[in-house]
């Protein structure tokens, strides 16, 4: 049956698509996942350093003091860029800020079928808009300067806020991608079962028609032997 073979070629790569693309919609999601990862370390980071700087901006610390306390800011900002440029998945940066046009993913069997997600950098006084406690403009030395450090925090947490929904987003579009794509893929293997399944009926219908006939001409020569047999026996 050549539209039956056909039928089930396409249909077997239409399936062989479809598992690729879950296979890349779970691959995608181990990205974002380990972005969102990072992202939450961030997160704490940040937390801890609004509260050294709220800490900082209380009129009782002395310089000495306010100086303590810049040094852990320094160290955090430090960690948070170790993180930034660190981050990897399948030895590509993640949130090194490579990726700002945002990252595509093919999830779906055609090639229209894709998802970009924007995915952006984290450097601290790039992305997240702090100044760096190492420079000459970082200097935290009054009560003033911490309190008006505050704000810069809350801003950075808020751009981390944002971006971990974002991600949070894609990954739960992506749960129900992959679930429709295997309920395609699953009801596909179906049909093509049920278009192997006829055309092995037929086969086999055939066959037995076939073997039915020869049964029959088998038995008619057998009979014709025996008639011709008989007659000669009338001769002896």
């Amino acid at each position: 049956d050549a539209a039956g073979l056909f039928i089930t070629k396409r249909m077997a790569g239409e399936i062989q698509g479809l598992n690729q693309a879950v296979r890349n919609a779970a691959d995608a999601q181990a990205f974002l996942a380990t972005s969102e990862g990072a992202l939450e370390e961030v997160h704490t980071l940040l937390l801890r350093m609004r509260e050294l700087a709220v800490q900082g901006g209380n009129g009782t610390y002395t310089a000495q003091d306010r100086q303590a306390l810049k040094t852990e800011i320094t160290d955090l900002q430090t960690e948070i860029e170790r993180i930034a440029n660190d981050t990897t998945f399948n030895n590509l940066s993640t949130l090194n800020g490579s990726h700002s046009s945002g990252v595509t993913f093919q999830i779906g069997a055609d090639n229209t079928q894709t998802m970009t997600v924007s995915v952006h950098g984290i450097s601290v006084a790039t992305q997240l808009g702090l100044i760096s406690m190492a420079s000459d403009d970082g200097n935290l030395t009054t009560a003033t300067n911490f309190q008006n450090y505050i704000a810069s925090i809350d801003g950075a947490i808020s751009i981390i806020s944002t971006d971990r929904g974002t991600y949070a987003a894609a990954m739960n579009r992506l749960d129900h991608a992959i679930a429709n794509m295997q309920n395609v893929a699953t009801n596909l293997a179906a049909a093509k079962g049920r278009v192997e399944d006829a055309d092995f009926a037929a086969e086999t219908s055939n066959l037995a028609r076939v073997q039915v006939l020869q049964q029959a001409s088998m038995a008619m020569l057998a009979q014709a032997n025996a008639s011709k047999q008989n007659i000669l026996s009338l001769f002896q």
